[in-house]
């Protein structure tokens, strides 16, 4: 079985224009990330996908592979597909561009699943809760899984409820994507669906169109850059 790793990378972000390219310990974002996917020994390759030259060239400066892809792509998942298109792979791994600590780990726990199981055609990670505040934060995604550990619902609200009051485990998820490439390439042919534009987690299209979505765990965590707030944050890490 053969993975690659694709990095969905564009210019515009909406919150942090320009973030993949924000310098963090002397680096552009978008390097970090890379040279930790390339870390993960279960790929055998890793891209980025970007329709802008200023990051293609940023790529290409520090020796990295990159696609330069269509600019009219609604989301990651659809970028990657068509960059996944021509590229030879059984699973592709969407690594979040937005993640300059990733744990290589984490791509090596999403991509483990699909050995010997070909029923499998997308999985994503999940880790304990600790902190008090991702309970309720809406950024902080929750994941409930049913007793084969596949997704049962994903949401930004604090899921499930222990109506009796004595609480237990609480997932938060981590956007790291793996799929069948045959799977993918389907993909953004897939109506956009309510609950994921109610929720604006574009995972529940899968799950609406009744496509499985298994849920590994694990015990590692990650700090995605959404703000200027969680750029300076993971500058102090990284350079500390």
């Amino acid at each position: 079985m053969k993975a690659i790793g694709i990095i969905p990378a564009r210019y515009a972000s909406s919150r942090l224009p320009g973030k993949a390219l924000a310098e963090i310990a002397g680096r552009p974002m978008i390097e970090h990330v890379y040279r930790q996917a390339t870390r993960a020994t279960s790929l055998s390759g890793v891209w980025v996908a970007t329709d802008d030259t200023r990051i293609r060239d940023a790529v290409l400066g520090f020796g990295g592979n990159v696609v330069l892809t269509r600019p009219e792509h609604p989301s990651g998942t659809d970028r990657i597909a068509e960059a996944a298109r021509d590229l030879e792979a059984d699973v592709v791994v969407n690594v979040q561009g937005d993640e300059p600590m990733l744990d290589p780990m984490e791509i090596d726990a999403v991509v483990a699943p699909f050995a010997g199981r070909p029923e499998l055609v997308m999985t994503t990670i999940a880790t304990p809760i600790k902190d008090p505040l991702d309970m309720e934060a809406p950024s902080a995604v929750k994941v409930v899984r049913d007793r084969e550990g596949f997704a049962l619902y994903f949401s930004r609200l604090p899921i499930p409820y222990y109506r009796s009051g004595s609480g237990g485990p609480h997932w938060k998820h981590i956007g790291l994507y793996a799929y069948r490439k045959e799977f993918l390439l389907r993909y953004p042919e897939l109506e956009p669906t309510p609950l994921e534009q109610a929720e604006a987690l574009e995972q529940l299209r899968a799950l609406e169109h009744g496509y499985r979505i298994f849920v590994a765990l694990t015990e590692h965590d990650s700090i995605g850059v959404d703000t200027v707030e969680d750029l300076e944050r993971v500058r102090r890490l990284m350079e500390s």
